[in-house]
Formats: C-alpha cells, sequence, structure tokens
C-alpha cells in the first residue's frame, strides 16, 4: 500500500534502511546519508507492507514549475512487481494537483552498466524523455542522464 510519509524521522530511516540495500546502485555511505537527510524537508511516500517498507520515492521542487524525482529505491525482492510504478504514481498525482508542469529525474547514461539500464528503461517505460547528458555533473565513469515528463 503506498503511503505519504510526512514524519521526517521516518523518512530519513526508511530511505536509509533501504538504500542500504541497493549497493550496486548508491554504493557510497556518504551520498546515503545525504540523500535520506534531504528525504526529511521533501514529499515523500512508500510501499508498506505491515508497517515495513517495500520502496519509496521522493520529490524536490527545482522551480514553481518543475520537480525532480529526487530519489527512489524498491527492494530487490520486491523490483519488477509495480511497486516503483505505484509510488511513481502517487508521486506524479501529487505534482499535477499541486501544479507543476514538469517531472525530470537525473540518473546515470544508459550503456554505462547494467543495472542503471534497468533504471533507464524503467523511466522510460513510464513516459519520461531523454532530455539531455550532462558527461560532467558526476564524473567520467557516471555521465548524468537526464529524463523529462510533462505533467498533463
Amino acid at each position: 500500500m503506498i503511503t505519504k510519509i510526512d514524519d521526517r524521522e521516518l523518512k530519513e530511516k526508511i530511505c536509509l534502511q533501504i538504500l542500504e540495500q541497493l549497493p550496486e546502485w548508491f554504493e557510497i555511505p556518504e551520498s546515503r546519508t545525504v540523500y535520506a537527510k534531504t528525504c526529511k524537508e521533501l514529499p515523500f511516500w512508500a510501499d508498506m507492507e505491515q508497517n515495513v517498507a517495500r520502496g519509496f520515492i521522493a520529490m524536490k521542487e527545482t522551480s514553481k514549475y518543475a520537480v525532480e524525482l529526487y530519489v527512489m529505491g524498491v527492494l530487490k525482492e520486491y523490483q519488477r512487481q509495480g511497486i516503483g510504478r505505484k509510488l511513481f504514481d502517487s508521486f506524479y498525482i501529487y505534482a499535477k494537483e499541486n501544479g507543476y508542469e514538469f517531472v525530470h529525474v537525473k540518473t546515470v547514461r544508459e550503456g554505462m552498466y547494467p543495472d542503471y539500464d534497468l533504471t533507464n528503461a524503467f523511466y522510460q517505460k513510464i513516459g519520461f524523455k531523454e532530455l539531455e547528458c550532462m558527461e560532467d555533473l558526476w564524473d567520467a565513469a557516471n555521465p548524468c542522464q537526464v529524463y523529462v515528463m510533462c505533467v498533463v
């Protein structure tokens, strides 16, 4: 069940617990900590089953017109079961209801790593379109692919 979480400490806890179990995407401990601390301040949804989080998504406003899918994670054993799509749908509905016109997300460019290829395929499947690739935003080994979607 997708639930909007407002408790700041719970958002941080869920984010950290899930990201720590996804080292293929979130291998740097310091970045996991930054994501978790930032999530405390952001709109945040989690897929909860018997008070256990199986996945989450957080939204960051980047302008009065746009929001970023700031961070998202679904535990491996629950991936490819529709949880990511349900989390995104809650995120999207909130964006639409709050008057945002665009949603964007950053990931590693397709073709760099198999795990990120799955991430790119997911974003494309739910309707994101390639906007640009910023080769030097992170580092040469991780070119930043930006996807965008209109909120209609």
